[in-house]
C-alpha cells in the first residue's frame, strides 16, 4: 500500500473492481480496443520519436498507436469528445519536452495493472535526453476525481541502434483467453 498512488475515499472500487470475464472490462487491448494512455508510453514496448519543427510524433510499437504533439504554443482544444490518448499539447523547457495532455475517456488504462482515473486526468510528461543513447521519461499524474496528490512514474530508457519497430496485428473479434 505505501507504493500506491494516494486514491481518494470511495475511489477504491475503480481500483479494487472484481474480474468479470468481459476482457473489454477486465483486458481491453484483449479485444483489440486501445491501451490508453500513459499505458503505451510505460509498457515493455518500443516506442519511436519523430521531431520536425512544428510537431513531435510518438509511434508505439503497441498497437501502432501514434500521437501527434503540436508544439507551436497553441492551447488545448475545447470541446474535444474524450479520447483514449487526449489532447496533447508541447513546449521545450531547454532540453526537456515538457507535454501536457488532458481529455481522456475513462476507458483507458493508465497501466497494465489498471490504475483508475477519471475524466478530470491531467497529465505532464517530461522527457529528456541524458545522453545520446539515454532517454529519461517522467509522467505526473494529476486527477482530483481519483486521487488526493498528484503523483509520479517513470523510466529510463536505452537507446538500440539498429532497431524498429515491429507491426503490431490484433485480430478483429478476439475473444480468446487472456
Amino acid at each position: 500500500a505505501d507504493k500506491m498512488a494516494p486514491v481518494k475515499p470511495g475511489a477504491e472500487s475503480l481500483l479494487y473492481h472484481p474480474r468479470t470475464g468481459d476482457t473489454r472490462l477486465d483486458e481491453p487491448r484483449a479485444m483489440c480496443l486501445p491501451s490508453g494512455f500513459p499505458s503505451g508510453m510505460l509498457y515493455i514496448l518500443p516506442i519511436q520519436i519523430v521531431q520536425n519543427p512544428k510537431y513531435i510524433v510518438i509511434i508505439h510499437e503497441l498497437q501502432r498507436a501514434t500521437r501527434i504533439i503540436p508544439l507551436d504554443g497553441r492551447p488545448h482544444r475545447q470541446n474535444l469528445e474524450p479520447s483514449y490518448y487526449g489532447d496533447s499539447i508541447g513546449h521545450w523547457e531547454s532540453d526537456t519536452l515538457v507535454i501536457d495532455t488532458v481529455g481522456f475517456n475513462e476507458s483507458a488504462w493508465m497501466d497494465r495493472f489498471a490504475m483508475p482515473h477519471t475524466s478530470q486526468l491531467h497529465t505532464l510528461e517530461r522527457v529528456t535526453r541524458v545522453d545520446f543513447n539515454t532517454l529519461n521519461y517522467e509522467v505526473t499524474i494529476d486527477d482530483p476525481g481519483a486521487y488526493t496528490a498528484r503523483w509520479a512514474s517513470g523510466y529510463t530508457k536505452q537507446w538500440e541502434a539498429g532497431t524498429d519497430l515491429f507491426e503490431y496485428v490484433c485480430q478483429e473479434n478476439n475473444y480468446g483467453p487472456l
